[in-house]
């Protein structure tokens, strides 16, 4: 008998943005040739989406640059999603930086990890002394409108829509890929200076129960995520952010073995998602 018909995927992506230190197109070019083994697959700007949605069973959203270089197009996509009932891959009811930087808020007050923040004049005061304080906005993403300054500070105009944190002095960033909260591999950046020249990192338990603790607090059952830690002069980590909309995977820096074992739990994600 032949065989029915291959689920179909509309694949969000942005292959000419560019970003310090990066190549996004490639990491995209690779997988949709893998997804292409189990799935139609067409790829299309996250400017496209809204519009070419109907006829797809899933959309994959992946590298598509900063959210707020399209937000009037992004919201018109998850609308339309909803409105057709295509399922959303990563699911559009996460918490982390899908939904903007409160969690870093929310996560401060409540005594996770994180990089102490603050989003209101009122509450600078929870900061702890620093030499320097970094003010980034809420909606932000690839360093757009972060600055540094001496005092912590904030117009109350500004209360809801702009992050403070202090700068903290750490001795390198590490990163944590998940696919349906199981674990895949982790990088890090053993030089500060050069965020994204990565290197394998092979995390302690410790480390992974710092890195599941957001991983479980996030809504997700299915998709990628990616938990960006710095550690501290102390050895302490604590949560830079929680990217759970479309995280670069840095998917050249790991071991032809490991990135065929994501590639495989990612296709088998994408297949459970539909069933």
């Amino acid at each position: 008998m032949p065989a029915g018909p291959r689920p179909s995927v509309l694949f969000v992506t942005d292959l000419a943005y560019e970003a310090r230190g990066r190549r996004y197109c490639d990491e995209d070019i690779f997988l949709t040739s893998r997804l292409r083994e189990e799935f139609d697959v067409a790829l299309c700007h996250p400017r496209d989406a809204a519009a070419l949605l109907d006829g797809f069973d899933a959309a994959v959203v992946r590298n598509s640059g900063p959210v707020l270089h399209y937000q009037e197009a992004y919201e018109a996509f998850r609308a339309r999603a909803r409105e057709l009932g295509v399922h959303v891959y990563n699911p559009l009811h996460g918490r982390g930086d899908m939904a903007g930087k409160q969690y870093l808020v929310d996560l401060s007050r409540a005594g996770y990890p994180v990089i102490p923040t603050v989003d209101r004049a009122a509450d600078l005061g929870l900061l702890p002394a620093a030499a320097e304080y970094v003010v980034k906005p809420k909606l932000g993403a690839d360093s757009v409108g972060l600055r540094f300054i001496r005092e912590a500070a904030l117009p109350e105009s500004a209360d809801g829509t702009l992050l403070v944190q202090p700068r903290i002095d750490f001795r390198y960033e590490v990163s944590f890929y998940f696919i349906d909260r199981d674990f895949q591999y982790a990088l890090y950046a053993p030089h500060p200076e050069q965020r994204w020249v990565l290197e394998p990192y092979e995390p302690s338990a410790a480390d992974l129960e710092f890195a599941r603790s957001f991983v479980e607090w996030n809504s997700l059952d299915h998709g990628i995520q990616r938990v960006d830690a710095c550690r501290t002069a102390a050895g302490e980590l604590l949560l830079v952010e929680l990217e759970d909309l479309n995280p670069y995977l840095s998917l050249d820096r790991v071991a032809e073995p490991v990135r065929e074992a994501f590639v495989t739990r990612m296709k088998a994600s994408v297949r459970d998602l539909l069933t």
